[in-house]
């Protein structure tokens, strides 16, 4: 039987028959519109709020403040521009980093074009953020710091409770893309100071085309979608149900035992990386070698390129993702990778590998035993390689 093993968590997950068997009714028993005053409104209206109910469990936060979008992106879209116009008259200023999603970046830019000033913060080598930058940064008009939880692509985790803590202080709005840390990271929204949060179910093992915003009662949001009273008047158009439901219990599962989930993954990803850097030359670890996703392991391999990479490993079977963003039809690397030192060409060699909740032993040891053949036959066709062989690891 052919290997099928998928190592692409971070850019999607299955979706969990729980979660599933939990969606069904509601495409074809249960489908009434949960703005409907008669019965089967009703049960909408109840699925509606018992999903609304299990998200704010999952954060600490009151369910009158979470608010049910179409995607991780709609919830960024709509807490930076919201937060942005809606505290115009007060300042201009927004806060951000170099290595968020482009989710957040392309919002920042859009406003900077639209009478917006935006900070973008460097970061370490390892793609950590110092709080301090951050207090430093904040201006009389600054009116948002929107800074990640975890990086989709290195894995490296903020020190998001910092953060909050210096906006607080500051009076300033904090806005966090939690889309890669739900079910990794404990968040908790009163003790890390976060006004704004986004989320994304397909990331923890729920449907695709649903997220959610949580916004703190008080904080000053414009509506980003207008046409019905949906979400309490706040965000327009009849609720995607099933996949709302799934969120709802998807999230619900993500936070029962995220110590026992990340113990069993950590394991995996240390086994991956200790055995990769230690038969792979010319190889480096990108992203915090502590504080990062339990899950995450990205490498770049200096002499070849990543998408020449891929698709090798996906002819024996192996799913992974490449830190550049040749197959998205662009010749830039990763702006991650930029932003933490990394010179183009080695940035263009790079693979993430990011493990969930269905992975074995067994395919790990299958992994390591594929990637160094893999690359060593990519680098013999690179006249660079052949140049240089006989080096040591770069740092």
């Amino acid at each position: 039987m052919e290997k099928r093993i998928y190592l692409d968590h971070a850019a999607t997950t299955y979706t969990k028959q729980e979660v599933l068997e939990e969606m069904l009714p509601f495409f074809t028993e249960q489908y009434g519109n949960p703005s409907s005053v008669h019965a089967f409104g009703r049960e909408a209206r109840k699925a509606l709020d018992l999903a609304r109910e299990r998200t704010a469990k999952a954060l600490n936060a009151d369910p009158g403040s979470i608010y049910f979008t179409g995607s991780g992106t709609e919830a960024d879209n709509w807490a930076i521009k919201g937060a942005a116009f809606a505290n115009q008259k007060k300042g201009n200023h927004i806060i951000t980093t170099s290595i968020e999603h482009h989710a957040v970046l392309h919002t920042c830019q859009y406003l900077e074009r639209n009478g917006f000033e935006v900070t973008y913060l460097p970061v370490d080598k390892y793609g950590l953020l110092d709080p301090e930058q951050v207090r430093n940064a904040i201006r009389d008009d600054t009116i948002l710091i929107s800074v990640m939880s975890a990086n989709n692509e290195i894995g490296t985790i903020q020190p998001i409770k910092e953060i909050g803590s210096i906006a607080k202080e500051k009076d300033v709005i904090f806005h966090t893309d939690a889309v890669q840390a739900i079910g990794s990271i404990p968040i908790d929204v009163d003790e890390m100071n976060i006004d704004l949060l986004s989320l994304s179910a397909h990331k923890f093992y729920g449907p695709k085309g649903v997220g959610a915003l949580y916004a703190r009662k008080g904080v000053k949001l414009q509506q980003l979608m207008h046409g019905g009273a949906q979400e309490r008047n706040r965000r327009a158009g009849t609720e995607n149900l099933p996949a709302i439901v799934g969120l709802g219990k998807a999230i619900e599962l993500a936070v029962q035992d995220i110590p026992g989930r990340n113990a069993r993954l950590k394991a995996m990803r240390d086994k991956l990386i200790s055995g990769i850097l230690s038969t792979v030359e010319h190889t480096r670890l990108n992203g915090h070698p502590e504080k990062r996703l339990p899950g995450n392991a990205n490498f770049s391999f200096e002499f070849i390129e990543g998408e020449a990479l891929l698709l090798s490993l996906d002819m024996k079977g192996i799913a992974g993702s490449s830190g550049s963003a040749c197959t998205s039809g662009s010749l830039d690397p990763s702006h991650v990778l930029l932003a933490i030192g990394l010179p183009h060409e080695i940035a263009h060699g790079s693979l993430r590998l990011t493990l969930g909740d269905n992975n074995t032993e067994e395919e790990i040891d299958y992994v390591l035993e594929v990637i160094p053949q893999v690359v060593q036959r990519l680098r013999e066709m690179s006249p660079l390689f052949n140049q240089q062989k006989g080096g040591q690891n770069f740092v």
